[in-house]
């Protein structure tokens, strides 16, 4: 019995954190549950603040990262694999794009490939009080696509600190450096 008791309350305190780490961070855009849906692996998570202040201490020499965490009060992550190029739903990532625009978000980054490919970079930010109060990134590549969301008091250029990090891409001249997986 105590066994039980004891798995029950593993369980309250795990759905607490999870449910403070989704706190300020937006609900998945649809058409990204649509990418989801078709993607040959997936991997996904959330980091709430104290997450995120305690895996940022693995790179203690970093005080860019410590000084951008402190302002982050979560991230979420997904990141999808397809098998074949360019097999993702472009229809899907034109909704992503229309969903932000729709909610008034503020499209600060439109990269698209050269020769017509299909790639992209986007960045959204929402503004409160005269500040950024949350950032969504799509990353779509021939073979993988990237969403992040970021929610607390951040810049976009603070996002060059968090690259790297967390799963969010390695970012460096306002492109994602190839080859980067993490």
């Amino acid at each position: 019995m105590r066994t039980f008791r004891f798995l029950v309350a593993a369980m309250l305190a795990l759905s607490s954190v999870l449910a403070r780490a989704q706190q300020g961070l937006e609900e998945i855009p649809q058409g990204v549950e649509t990418l989801r849906e078709n993607a040959s692996s997936k991997t996904e998570f959330t980091l709430d603040h104290s997450m995120l202040v305690l895996a940022s201490r693995l790179d203690s020499n970093d005080s860019d990262l410590h000084r951008v965490i402190a302002g982050v009060s979560g991230i979420s992550v997904h990141r999808y694999r397809f098998s074949e190029p360019w097999s993702y739903d472009q229809e899907a990532l034109r909704a992503v794009k229309d969903q932000y625009q729709g909610a008034g978000w503020m499209q600060v980054v439109n990269k698209h490939d050269k020769d017509g490919l299909p790639g992209a970079t986007d960045l959204w930010v929402q503004w409160q009080d005269e500040a950024i109060s949350h950032i969504a990134i799509l990353v779509a590549r021939s073979e993988e696509v990237t969403f992040i969301q970021v929610a607390g008091s951040i810049s976009p250029l603070d996002l060059t600190h968090l690259g790297g990090h967390f799963g969010i891409p390695k970012i460096e001249g306002g492109t994602r450096v190839p080859g980067q997986h993490h």
